[in-house]
C-alpha cells in the first residue's frame, strides 16, 4: 500500500511538537524509523502534511489532542544554558523545570550566565509571535557593570549604533548608580538579537559581570524566585496582544479513523 499524501494542513514534525509529543527534530526521527501512522498506514519520509482531521499514532499510540495553549514566567537562574540538549554536557534550562509541566519551550533566550524573566509556552506559533520584532517589545534588563561609565556614555545608544557591521536599533538605557568600580544600569532593547546587551556595553568598553532580565514587553519577573514558574492567564495574554491574540488557544479533539 502506497503512502498517504496530503497538500493541507501542517508538516507531521510540526503536528507531533506542538502536540507535545516531541521536538520536530526527533518527529522527523520518528517518522524515518516508521514508528507513525497516518489514518492506518506508515509513513516513510516527514515530507508530509497532515490536518484536524487525520488520525495519528506514534508507536500504536493515538496521539492526544492538541493541548490548549499556555504561557508562563519563569525566573531562570544563572547556570543553566536554554535548550532542550546541550552538546556539552552543561545544565540545561528544560531539566530543571517543575515535572507537572507539559513540554514547553522557550521565548527567546537568555545565555549561561544571564538570569531572570524567561518566557516558556507550548505553542511554537505563539512563541514566534511574541519573539517577532514586529510585535515592538521593550525587553528591560538590570546590569552590572565594569568599567568607567556615565549617563552621557549611555545616551550614545539612544539612536541606534554599529557594532562589527551589525545595526542595532535604539536602546534605552539609564544609569542608576556607581560604587567603587561596579554600576548598576537599566536597560531596555526592543530587537533581542544575540548577545544584544553584552555586545552594546562591550562597543562602550564595559564588562557585563552581572545581567538580569526583569521584564518582557508587559510582562515582569517581579517578587518570582530563581528557579519557579508561574502561568500567565490567556485572558492576559489576549488583552496584551489585541487582536494578534493566537485564534487557537481551545484544544483540539483527538481525530479518529472514519468508519
Amino acid at each position: 500500500m502506497s503512502e498517504p499524501t496530503s497538500r493541507s494542513g501542517e508538516r507531521i514534525a510540526k503536528f507531533l511538537a506542538r502536540a507535545g509529543v516531541c521536538s520536530r527534530r526527533d518527529a522527523e526521527k520518528l517518522v524515518l524509523a516508521g514508528r507513525v501512522k497516518v489514518n492506518g498506514q506508515i509513513l516513510t519520509s516527514p515530507a508530509f502534511n497532515v490536518d484536524d482531521s487525520a488520525f495519528v499514532l506514534v508507536d500504536g499510540k493515538p496521539v492526544a489532542e492538541k493541548p490548549a495553549t499556555r504561557l508562563w514566567r519563569y525566573h531562570k537562574p544563572a547556570g543553566l544554558v536554554t535548550t532542550h540538549r546541550d552538546e556539552k554536557g552543561r545544565e540545561t534550562v528544560f531539566a530543571h523545570l517543575p515535572k507537572d509541566l507539559p513540554r514547553v519551550i522557550s521565548i527567546g533566550r537568555l545565555d549561561i550566565n544571564s538570569e531572570g524573566l524567561l518566557l516558556l509556552t507550548n505553542d511554537g506559533a505563539l512563541a514566534r509571535q511574541l519573539e517577532s520584532p514586529a510585535l515592538g517589545w521593550l525587553r528591560r534588563y538590570r546590569v552590572r557593570l565594569g568599567g568607567t561609565v556615565d549617563q552621557e556614555m549611555l545616551n550614545t545608544l539612544a539612536s541606534g549604533v554599529t557594532v562589527e557591521g551589525v545595526r542595532y536599533g535604539p536602546v534605552e538605557a539609564l544609569l542608576e548608580h556607581t560604587r567603587g568600580h561596579n554600576s548598576w544600569a537599566m536597560i531596555g532593547i526592543r530587537e533581542g538579537k544575540n548577545r544584544e546587551v553584552k555586545k552594546l556595553m562591550g562597543h562602550l568598553g564595559l564588562n557585563v559581570s552581572r545581567l538580569i532580565r526583569i521584564s518582557y514587553g508587559p510582562f515582569q519577573l517581579g517578587s518570582l524566585e530563581a528557579g519557579a514558574v508561574a502561568e500567565i492567564p490567556m485572558k492576559v495574554v489576549r488583552e496584551q496582544l489585541g487582536g494578534a491574540a493566537p485564534a487557537k488557544d481551545k484544544p483540539r479533539r483527538a481525530a479518529r479513523p472514519a468508519r
